[in-house]
């Protein structure tokens, strides 16, 4: 199968997870079959044709309508029937072990960078580092935090002081304090392997995994050891599936709007069309009127009298008669309409007459002489026109 087709079935029984309710469609009824032949099972929204049947109901009543907005409806229609729900992301299952309740506990005390650091201040931050690995090592990790702390404050330019007092609190699980201590220690040196280091493991301990991974891996870059590898190993698991869920709803989001635009697309198109054909409509009904019934369009239609009469009593008559008579001596014109008797057929059955009232140019004569019958003198020099009006002429006189 072409991949295309593949593609468009595979967003098909998307469809279908996410609304059973599309294999009510009666269309989709050996497509039901199928799958019960197979020993699968539907839900029951699969079987109920209720929306179905009321939109055919819809589409009866529509077709009783007389009128030009039945297009307009059954384009509009079509658009909602288009209508699809919301996508809602399932949820992603996560390893959690080694995650911990976030710390609320007050902001710990931060040293001012713009304070100028003595060689003694130096000295005596260091001294309470040691002091502090001392505590640390007897597990006495509270003394630990009091000693770095005040190795902070003597020397609040030191990112390895803020490192090192975050990987104690990381050791007390209060991540939310070891963060803010890891942000200090790279504000200070943005290479800070250590800084990365506590921040990407108080990220995982909040379970803050894609965050994480970025950190540990610069971290890594910056200098590996295995205690970086290890929570790796955890970490990433969690961050690709976060990945893998993100680009499969970005996915189908994606390929909604893109059904949602064509759908937009399709229903301008017919609302377009349907737009067109009453514009036709309306300019053939206008036709129609301005016409008649006669073929090639006699204003005022035949039968019932070509409006003011054909010519004959009026100044310039057909050649052959004399003022006011029509030609071949039948007395008196037709002011005011055709004879009564008047066999129509003759004309409706002469080809000769019929081909000319198909001539743009001997229509518009005839209906210029129609419209004022002193006009018939200036179409007598015209050989397309004057043999057909006396043609036309001669079949009036004969019907008398």
């Amino acid at each position: 199968m072409e991949p295309a087709k593949l593609n468009e079935l595979k967003q098909f029984v998307e469809q279908c997870k996410s609304n059973p309710s599309i294999l009510s469609n009666p269309s989709l009824s050996f497509f039901r079959d199928y799958i019960e032949s197979l020993g699968g099972k539907l839900p029951p929204a699969a079987y109920d044709t209720g929306d179905y049947k009321a939109k055919s109901h819809v589409v009866d009543e529509s077709d009783d309508e007389v009128g030009d907005d039945e297009n307009d409806a059954h384009a509009k229609g079509a658009v909602e029937e288009d209508e699809e729900p919301e996508i809602i992301e399932s949820d992603i299952e996560f390893d959690e072990s080694d995650t911990v309740e976030p710390d609320n506990d007050e902001p710990q005390k931060m040293g001012d960078p713009s304070v100028e650091v003595t060689e003694e201040a130096r000295d005596a931050s260091q001294e309470s580092k040691a002091q502090a690995l001392e505590a640390i090592s007897e597990g006495k990790l509270e003394d630990a935090i009091e000693h770095l702390t005040k190795a902070v404050l003597l020397n609040p330019t030191s990112a390895i002081m803020y490192a090192a007092r975050a990987s104690v609190y990381i050791k007390m699980k209060k991540p939310n304090a070891a963060i803010r201590d890891a942000n200090a220690a790279l504000e200070i040196n943005p290479d800070s392997a250590k800084g990365y280091k506590s921040r990407g493991i108080a990220r995982a301990m909040l379970g803050k995994w894609e965050e994480a991974a970025k950190d540990l891996h610069l971290a890594s870059k910056l200098d590996y050891d295995e205690e970086i590898s290890a929570v790796l190993k955890k970490v990433e698991p969690n961050a690709h599936r976060i990945e893998e869920h993100r680009r499969k709803y970005d996915r189908l989001r994606k390929e909604r709007e893109d059904r949602k635009n064509e759908c937009e697309r399709q229903r301008r198109k017919a609302e377009a069309q349907a737009a067109y054909e009453k514009a036709k409509k309306q300019e053939e009904s206008s036709s129609n009127r301005r016409a008649g019934g006669m073929p090639g369009g006699f204003p005022g239609g035949m039968p019932g009298g070509f409006p003011g009469g054909m010519p004959g009593g009026s100044p310039g008559a057909m050649p052959g008669g004399s003022p006011g008579a029509m030609p071949g001596g039948s007395p008196g014109a037709m002011p005011g309409g055709m004879p009564g008797n008047m066999d129509y057929s003759k004309i409706l059955n002469d080809p000769e007459l019929m081909a000319a009232f198909k001539d743009p140019d001997v229509m518009a004569a005839l209906q210029d002489v129609m419209k004022n019958p002193a006009n018939l003198a200036k179409h007598q020099a015209n050989p397309k026109v004057a043999p057909i009006i006396a043609k036309m002429m001669s079949k009036f006189a004969g019907s008398n």
